[in-house]
């Protein structure tokens, strides 16, 4: 049992959207980005802020995130054509749309696009942070909830980890890693794929600091059946012992 924790029932650790996630914000008027952007922030989440619709949809190909909260008015592509083409790839993140339309029809279109949800703007900020967790509440219930290596387990509806029923202590950045590497438990992960997982386009970080967050892991780990592999030139692999 790792020292000075307490044994804790999955079902009770803190609710899902107390974790740290990763969230898209594709809003082009800056002050009230910026506005979203801390509020996330405060909350505890990851945040990347686009102001450009064609940019968001080919950041979309590539990058993955826990919620997109998504402006209809943007220039170069409107909201509603990103929408569609992210849900056209399959896209599964929630969706919660931003706009100034108060067209009825508006709406309902963005709905059958595959919104989860929308704001009609001017709205508080208060209701957007209510919103944001609703969502990210909702979608993490949906997924499978737990995955084991080992004596570890990770619960994907509360984002924690056990240690043989435990409670296993890391940083918001430590588990992270840990999350990355679960999820993808017996497969190699690149550094950079970690790395986009845990920092933002605007953290002052390189990927040394990858290296530093896996040393921290493998001391937690070193008396448990599980272990971080180096595979050379690759990235790393997490695998039961």
């Amino acid at each position: 049992m790792p020292d000075g924790s307490e044994k804790i029932d999955s079902q009770n650790a803190s609710d899902p959207y107390d974790q740290a996630m990763r969230i898209l914000v594709v809003e082009d008027h800056a002050d009230l980005a910026r506005s979203i952007m801390r509020s996330i922030k405060q909350m505890g989440h990851a945040v990347d802020v686009l102001d450009d619709g064609e940019l968001a949809n080919d950041v979309l190909k590539t990058e993955n995130y826990d919620l997109l909260v998504l402006d209809l008015n943007l220039p170069t592509m409107d909201g509603l054509e990103v929408l569609k083409y992210f849900r056209d790839r399959g896209g599964i993140t929630p969706v919660l749309i931003l706009t100034a339309r108060a067209e009825v029809e508006d709406r309902v279109v963005g709905l059958d696009l595959g919104a989860d949800d929308y704001l009609t703007k001017p709205f508080e900020i208060a209701e957007l942070e209510a919103r944001v967790r609703a969502l990210l509440r909702r979608h993490q219930t949906k997924r499978n909830p737990l995955i084991k290596a080992g004596t570890l387990v990770f619960d994907t509806n509360t984002r924690t980890f056990l240690i043989n029923g435990y409670d296993f202590s890391l940083t918001p950045r430590e588990r992270g890693v840990l999350e990355v590497l679960i999820r993808n438990h017996g497969n190699v992960v690149p550094k950079d794929q970690i790395f986009e997982h845990i920092f933002n386009f605007d953290d002052e970080a390189d990927l040394s600091a990858i290296e530093i967050y896996i040393s921290r892991l493998r001391k937690k780990l070193k008396d448990e059946e599980v272990t971080i592999r180096t595979i050379r030139g690759l990235g790393y692999m997490l695998e039961s012992t």
